[in-house]
Formats: structure tokens, C-alpha cells, sequence
């Protein structure tokens, strides 16, 4: 263990134990799977706790992650890890979780079911209380009476502003004209607010040790409930039982397919912000096959 780590551990000793719980920490054991943050299992003694750390300025980060995994616990219906503590030690910041032993099958019917109980926590209104992230992107938020308005201005607005940055001048400029098209892709839609993992591909879910679907990592919001729905099938790794048991529980609307396709251009355009390669042109597909949707 280098120096800053070992500083790191001690110091969040201390934290813990400030906070009321044990501070006797076993060896940590790093864990892989996240591409961004380091993480680790760590003995306590009473439990195993779920830490991930990096610099200490990404301490808003690890604190709209709490946010969010409290705001889809509260709302049931899916395991979620409890946070238990997030802030800085020893010069990086960190976030801590319960540990849930995860496990790569379980019953995915039940799963689909529970997301659907979850997505009937609602708010009054589209958006949350602060900008948080999905992946290393800023995701802006705020709050919106109406959903289209929402995603045009919250969701692709920001990521064409990326594609331009980047040097995608005709993807940003034919996704403009999408965006100007919004209100037709999505006229006569007007969904709940429902409490939304935000970041739902197969990366971000397991299975505890009783098979029950288990969520992590958010980027959490107030939503359109096929957002989440739309990008489990963006990436693949959720099998048909889970759709339909999602389904039996919460029907989803007429038209969901089109909508789904204009809701993982999110994801897409921002894979191409992040990692280039061949997203920015499945990105342009799917703009114009949303622009031929509505006869532009």
C-alpha cells in the first residue's frame, strides 16, 4: 500500500468513528469493475463496507451519489447499497456504502417488477436540486413543469454543445434540428415525474444474495420513467424476464419504442463525448432516423 493510500484508510478511520460507527478497519481488498474511482471492500469487524475514493475534488461527486442512492431507497422497490458516509480524508474524497455481495443472476422477473414499484415515487416536478454527473459528464438538471422542455434543454442541449466542442459540426448541427423537434417526437406524452436511476446499463445492477435486483451508481432525476427502461436495452445484459415483469407491473404507453430511441441518444452522444471511436456516427444514425420520424 503506497503512502497516500495508507494515509487515506487511517484518516477514514477516524471519520468513521466520528460518525458513531467502527473505525477498525481490516486490510481493504480493491475491487474492480469501476472505470473512473478506486474502490475497495473493507472489514469493519461488525460489516464489510463498499468505499470508493479519488481526489479530493471530487467530493461533489461522491455527494450527488449519496443524493441519489438515498433518493431510490427511499422509493423501494429495488436493493439499492445505503450510504453511510461521503467527505474528505487524508487529501481525497471518498464515498462509503454497505457492501451487497453481488452475484450475476437472480430473479430478473421480480427485478423488472421492482423497478417498476420504484418508478411510482414521483415528484412535482421533472429534474432534481443540482447538477450531478453520468459518467464523467456534468448532467444539468433544475427543475421543469413540462418533460419535453426538460429533456431538450437538460439532456440533448448540453450534449450537442459537447459534439460541437469536439469538432462534430454536422452532428451537432443535424441534432439541433432534432432538439427543435422534441415537442412532435414527444406531443401527447406527458409522464410522471418518477424517480429515475438516470445511468441504467448493465454495469450498474447485480443481484444480492437472495436474487434480488440490486441498482448502483445513479445519476439520479425525476423523469420520464422510459428513460430508464430505454437504456437497459441500450447495452444489453437485462434478459426478456426482466421486461416483462417490468410490463405486468406498470404497462408502458403507445409509442414507447420511438421515444426510447430519442432517449439513448443521450447515452450515445455522450459515449462519443467520452470515448470517441464509432458512437458519434450510431449517434448520427439515430438523429436521422428520429429526423425522418417527423418528416424533417
Amino acid at each position: 500500500m503506497d503512502r497516500q493510500a495508507h494515509d487515506f484508510w487511517q484518516a477514514l478511520a477516524g471519520e468513521l468513528e466520528a460518525a458513531g460507527m467502527n473505525g477498525r478497519l481490516g486490510r481493504p481488498r480493491p475491487l474492480g469493475g469501476g472505470c473512473i474511482h478506486a474502490a475497495a471492500r473493507v472489514e469493519t469487524g461488525e460489516r464489510a463496507l463498499f468505499v470508493k475514493r479519488n481526489g479530493e475534488a471530487l467530493a461533489p461527486v461522491f455527494a450527488a451519489e449519496a443524493e441519489g442512492l438515498e433518493a431510490l431507497a427511499a422509493a423501494g422497490g429495488v436493493r439499492v447499497p445505503r450510504p453511510l458516509l461521503h467527505g474528505i480524508a487524508g487529501g481525497q474524497a471518498y464515498l462509503v456504502t454497505e457492501l451487497v455481495e453481488l452475484h450475476g443472476s437472480g430473479d430478473a422477473g421480480a427485478f423488472g417488477a421492482g423497478l417498476a414499484r420504484m418508478h411510482a415515487s414521483t415528484a412535482g416536478a421533472h429534474g432534481w436540486h443540482r447538477d450531478n454527473w453520468i459518467g464523467a459528464t456534468v448532467q444539468a438538471n433544475g427543475w421543469y413543469d413540462d418533460w419535453a422542455a426538460f429533456w431538450r434543454e437538460r439532456r440533448l442541449g448540453p450534449q450537442l454543445e459537447l459534439a460541437a466542442h469536439d469538432g462534430r459540426g454536422r452532428l451537432a448541427e443535424r441534432g439541433q434540428l432534432l432538439a427543435e423537434r422534441v415537442d412532435t417526437l414527444l406531443a401527447g406524452h406527458a409522464p410522471a415525474p418518477s424517480v429515475l436511476h438516470g445511468d441504467l446499463w448493465a454495469g450498474n445492477h447485480g443481484y444480492d444474495a437472495h436474487g434480488r435486483g440490486c441498482i448502483f451508481d445513479p445519476a439520479a432525476y425525476y423523469g420520464d420513467r422510459e428513460t430508464d427502461l430505454a437504456m437497459t436495452e441500450l447495452f444489453g445484459g437485462y434478459p426478456p424476464a426482466f421486461r416483462a415483469g417490468y410490463e405486468a407491473e406498470w404497462p408502458l404507453p403507445e409509442g414507447h419504442r420511438v421515444r426510447a430511441r430519442l432517449y439513448n441518444l443521450y447515452h450515445v452522444l455522450n459515449h462519443a463525448h467520452l470515448f470517441g471511436g464509432g458512437y458519434a456516427a450510431s449517434a448520427e444514425r439515430t438523429i436521422e432516423g428520429l429526423l425522418a420520424e417527423c418528416g424533417a
